[in-house]
């Protein structure tokens, strides 16, 4: 057996020898096989990789709004501490390597904001760090969801979106209360407040969570 020291140096002396861009590529080449061959293939955190920070874009459907206080305290708190969060993401291009290709942000929108000023992107060479979240629309919204409101974040409008959408994709009021974590009286209040209520009174429900990308 290869002894591990032995082999933890081969691997620096071979990455330090590399360009920057050649540098990360092959860390995250080298992240993938590990989380793909480890203990912990199923928790997104274990597979952080460096995107470039242009390709990373917001998602449709979360209004993402937060005061210039917390903007700046966050911004603070990446200048003084680094990500010690990184952005979840989904990468838009099937069959690609996460880092390959666009990113749709899933959470840390204002991570991936405060990233991309010139002193963050100097230092992180113009990348930013992105745990890849690889599910279907109706998922990734319930996800942003859970996010928010395990920090204690609601917005009647976020909420109301993501409602709209689901509903227009078909589903029920008790599986869009299931899926954001809601009570079936609040997914009712929200469709009266968008005057929704009528409308959808008499809708089935399709079980599919894929939603067509005209009804985002």
């Amino acid at each position: 057996m290869t002894d591990i020291r032995t082999l933890t140096t081969q691997l620096t002396d071979a990455l330090t020898a590399l360009p920057l861009d050649e540098q990360v590529q092959a860390l995250n080449e080298i992240r993938a096989a590990l989380h793909a061959a480890g203990p912990f293939a199923a928790e997104p955190v274990d597979h952080v990789v460096w995107v470039k920070a242009d390709r990373v874009q917001a998602n449709s459907y979360n209004p993402n709004k937060v005061a210039r206080p917390e903007m700046d305290l966050l911004d603070d708190s990446i200048s003084n501490d680094g990500f010690t969060q990184p952005i979840v993401g989904f990468p838009l291009m099937e069959g690609t390597a996460p880092w390959a290709g666009p990113v749709e942000v899933v959470d840390g929108f204002h991570r991936h904001l405060i990233g991309q000023r010139p002193a963050h992107t100097a230092r992180l060479h113009g990348y930013l760090p992105v745990a890849p979240l690889i599910k279907d629309l109706g998922q990734r919204m319930a996800s942003t969801v859970r996010h928010n409101r395990a920090r204690g974040k609601h917005e009647v409008e976020l909420m109301s979106g993501m409602v709209v959408t689901l509903l227009k994709a078909g589903h029920s009021d008790l599986e869009i209360a299931e899926a954001l974590g809601m009570e079936a009286e609040e997914v009712l209040r929200l469709k009266q407040m968008t005057g929704l209520a009528g409308l959808y009174k008499d809708q089935g429900f399709s079980r599919a969570w894929e939603v067509a990308p005209d009804d985002v």
